[in-house]
């Protein structure tokens, strides 16, 4: 199964479930922070990050409301995993990293958590809310996180019912044109592997 149909796939199965308890659903939302992304001019990584930075969700069976029974997914890091294998780190450290974005917004900027719609202040809570002096400083030494925030920032506004958007289709040519760019590599004993797509 190629890539680009492996994510299709993703969204047929489980795009239509509800986005925690927004007015609109995983598809819809992955669909507006995609077209955020594209509006802006991003980069083909960071509009596929954008489309994909809640794959997570879509990878585990966990109801909707789970953020509202006290139960964190822990969506980001179960979508970096699988992300990682398959693109490098310009898609999958923006998905790894979008949650501690939220956070670190909320810690400086100090309007940024009034603006959150009420799931994503409940989930806040979950996820550690405002973020420590060392964290705020662990999380600016990774060189991702300018993008991270980029995409922190469609996210939240990804939210709008009955938004148009295009199709799945049109951002799977950004995932290709991703996912052709240099392979993910692991580090073994006798050097560096390519990850398998």
């Amino acid at each position: 199964m190629s890539l680009v149909v492996e994510i299709a796939s993703l969204f047929a199965c489980s795009g239509d479930s509800q986005y925690g308890g927004e007015a609109v659903s995983q598809r819809e939302h992955a669909l507006q922070c995609a077209l955020l992304a594209e509006q802006n001019d991003a980069s083909p990584a960071l509009i596929t990050a954008s489309l994909l930075h809640d794959i997570g969700h879509l990878l585990h069976d966990l109801p909707a409301d789970s953020p509202d029974k006290g139960i964190d997914d822990h969506h980001e890091n179960s979508g970096y995993h699988f992300l990682r294998q398959r693109f490098n780190s310009d898609v999958s450290e923006p998905v790894r990293l979008h949650v501690a974005a939220k956070r670190y917004l909320c810690t400086v900027d100090e309007n940024y958590e009034s603006q959150l719609s009420e799931p994503s202040r409940i989930s806040l809570r979950l996820q550690g809310g405002k973020m420590s002096a060392q964290e705020l400083d662990a999380f600016r030494v990774n060189p991702h996180w300018p993008a991270a925030v980029e995409l922190r920032y469609w996210d939240d506004m990804a939210k709008v019912a009955m938004l148009p958007t295009p199709s799945i289709e049109h951002f799977l040519n950004y995932v290709a044109a991703a996912a052709a760019t240099e392979k993910p590599c692991l580090k073994s004993a006798s050097g560096t592997i390519p990850l398998p797509h």
